[in-house]
């Protein structure tokens, strides 16, 4: 593995323009992931497929509803005529077929799993209403039921639709991790001149030459050469690392400065960058699909239009009727079973919340693992760029001799201001809010691996590594610098004509709604842990600021996700929060995966849900929506079901012996009031 950059070394930081360079996949890999892109387009083609259904069906039900004779005499009108019938069995038959194609399939699928749910419940309905109004058209005798079948398909087609539109579809994960890849190598030959050659032709053993600014496309190990290179999208490390002759490189990762020559080690599948597309491919094709609460109450409604049909059907013919009366009273029953308002009650809370989630900046993409967040034992944070903000910030200054801090912050950060080095970036910015003047510099050159120089004001200025100090044998405080770097913090010092002006520390800037964010989850009885990539030093520092006891550093991808699992098997509910591609497997793994919207693509693909606005404080209003979701969705359930309770008795003809028979007609009613409420209470639902 590469070497570990120390918390207290100054990296070289020029400034260099990274090159363009084509994130093109080779064919090859193309060949390899293209089914996960397959997958994503054929959802965006069902979502396109049940809207079209629902379109067509609707109109085709509008006639349905005109033509049947059970309507009319509700609406008392006679828009009767010869034939009229058979126009009404046409029109039902294309809606029952092409409208209710997807329920009957689903249905038949969920039977062979053994396993009946929502699918099931309406192609029981529809079936049986179709069958029995297909027998009164053509001569039993009975009232049909056509426009029961055609209202249900519409209404069932519509909730399906506002699902699947409102859920986002198969992650791309895959495809995004792959394009970190570039599609071409510098390869040298054996008279050390350089081809172009494609990505799939390299072999282990050749050697590549990686240029400043480029991707390295392969792992390997440097030969010749020394730079800084950028891995902080695959292993979470906040700093460049410093690297030299021996050191091993990550495909994917990117040559900061320096040319490098490299001895290639690992590729294809060997390649760190392709275990960690097989973890999250692994970890999203494990990820149990658990029945949602709408399927589960399907299931019983299924069972009980079952039962209470024979029931209903065997008593009728025990009591002496005739097996039309008999028929039609069962034929109601399991009709009325399959609630039109139990197709909307999940899909309008899902719209709502979802509308909610995105005005607060949560984004959801998968609504089971949101629902899911109601019950969370524990929140596992990434450190950099969660609960830190990425960027370093100044923590110490310590002059010497007759320098102030001031002083000593003006001489950095005038030499910085020619850098681009997340550092210096920190050292300029703290002297920007303090509002210091910043100075012309003049001569400014870097050193690889030592720091930089130039003149300011007419003295030359260095700011440099603790290495470098060491090895000019220059006096400094060691106690204190020891001190800071048991912080974690990374330590520069700063000299003026070779001279120590003093030392500035810096640390990765804790947020402060991270803070918050700890605090409240505590309140709540969530544990907080905190898994990070970086050194130990710098996690434990961190930890203290924000009050979390469990603290997991220095840890690679593939036991990010095996820390997850881990934490599972103590039978808790476990969220994992992250923003790069180190954290994809470990948030493919647990039970709710959270992205931090200024991550990177991957991480975002392989979440269920995106804090657009990169504040932990959004877990806790996750956590808090989606308790409120449930309730309502529950609330849904009990009056999208709740009328089945009066309805289907009635339907079976309980009070027939006073001269009571619910008429399919009021049985459509009581249906329309339950659909009513349940849109009207889906929209109640507040943040």
């Amino acid at each position: 593995m590469e070497k570990q950059q120390s918390p207290n070394s100054h990296q070289n930081h020029s400034h260099s323009t990274e090159q363009n360079h084509s994130h093109d996949q080779s064919e090859k890999m193309h060949e390899e992931h293209g089914s996960n892109h397959h997958g994503h387009q054929e959802h965006g083609n069902m979502v396109e497929d049940f809207k079209k259904r629902f379109f067509i069906s609707l109109i085709l039900t509008l006639p349905i509803l005109a033509l049947s004779p059970m309507i009319q005499d509700f609406l008392r009108v006679d828009w009767r005529f010869d034939n009229d019938l058979y126009i009404l069995f046409a029109l039902s038959t294309i809606v029952f077929f092409y409208g209710g194609w997807p329920f009957l399939t689903g249905g038949i699928s969920e039977l062979k799993d053994k396993n009946p749910g929502m699918m099931t419940l309406i192609a029981l309905a529809i079936t049986i209403a179709y069958g029995y109004s297909t027998m009164v058209v053509f001569g039993w005798d009975g009232n049909q039921l056509f426009w029961e079948l055609a209202t249900l398909v519409v209404i069932m087609l519509l909730g399906h639709w506002i699902e699947m539109r409102s859920i986002m579809g198969a992650s791309n994960a895959l495809e995004q991790l792959i394009q970190l890849m570039p599609n071409e190598a510098h390869k040298l030959d054996k008279h050390k001149q350089v081809h172009d050659v494609p990505l799939s032709e390299i072999k282990n053993k050749d050697w590549l030459l990686i240029k400043p600014g480029e991707k390295i496309p392969v792992d390997g190990l440097i030969m010749e050469g020394n730079s800084t290179v950028d891995e902080s999208m695959l292993t979470g490390e906040s700093l460049p690392i410093d690297k030299t002759a021996g050191d091993g490189v990550i495909g994917g990762s990117v040559n900061k400065e320096g040319s490098l020559t490299i001895e290639v080690e690992k590729t294809g599948e060997e390649s760190y960058l392709s275990q960690v597309i097989k973890m999250v491919k692994e970890a999203q094709e494990s990820k149990s699909r658990t029945q949602d609460l709408t399927n589960r109450a399907a299931k019983w409604l299924f069972y009980l239009a079952i039962g209470a049909g024979l029931v209903t059907f065997t008593v009728w013919l025990l009591l002496g009727y005739s097996v039309d009366i008999a028929v039609e009273r069962m034929v109601t029953v399991m009709v009325i079973t399959c609630p039109h308002a139990l197709g909307l009650a999940a899909p309008l809370v899902v719209a709502v919340s979802t509308s909610i989630s995105a005005k607060k900046g949560l984004l959801i993409r998968n609504r089971t693992g949101f629902e899911d967040a109601r019950n969370l034992n524990a929140i596992v944070f990434d450190k950099t760029g969660t609960l830190t903000k990425g960027e370093f910030g100044i923590t110490n200054i310590v002059p010497n001799n007759e320098y102030t801090e001031e002083k000593v912050l003006q001489f950095a950060a005038s030499i910085e201001q020619n850098s681009e080095h997340p550092i210096a970036t920190g050292i300029v910015q703290s002297a920007k809010d303090k509002g210091i003047e910043l100075r012309k510099v003049t001569d400014f050159e870097s050193i690889t691996g030592k720091g930089i120089q130039g003149q300011v004001d007419g003295q030359k200025v260095n700011v440099v590594s603790p290495r470098y100090i060491n090895n000019n044998k220059l006096n400094y405080d060691q106690q204190q610098f020891n001190e800071l770097s048991e912080e974690g913090k990374t330590v520069v010092f700063v000299l003026v004509e070779d001279e120590l002006a003093g030392m500035i520390a810096l640390a990765d800037m804790v947020r402060e709604t991270a803070k918050e964010a700890v605090a409240t989850l505590k309140e709540q009885g969530i544990h907080s842990i905190m898994l990070t990539g970086d050194n130990k030093k710098v996690a434990d520092w961190v930890a203290k600021q924000l009050g979390i006891e469990e603290v997991y550093a220095e840890v690679l991808p593939d036991d990010k996700a095996n820390q997850i699992k881990k934490i599972k098997e103590k039978g808790w509910k476990v969220a994992m929060t992250g923003d790069g591609v180190n954290d994809a497997p470990a948030l493919a793994t647990a039970n709710l995966g959270i992205a931090i919207g200024a991550g990177t693509d991957v991480a975002m693909e392989t979440a269920d849900v995106i804090l657009v606005r990169s504040n932990p404080n959004d877990v806790v209003a996750l956590i808090d929506l989606s308790k409120k979701t449930y309730r309502k969705l529950v609330q849904n359930l009990w009056w999208a079901t709740g009328y089945n309770i009066f309805a289907i008795p009635l339907a079976a003809g309980v009070l027939a012996p006073w001269g009571l028979v619910v008429s399919p007609a009021i049985g459509a009613v009581l249906m329309s009031l339950s659909t009513i409420i349940v849109a009207i209470n889906a929209k109640l639902l507040k943040a």
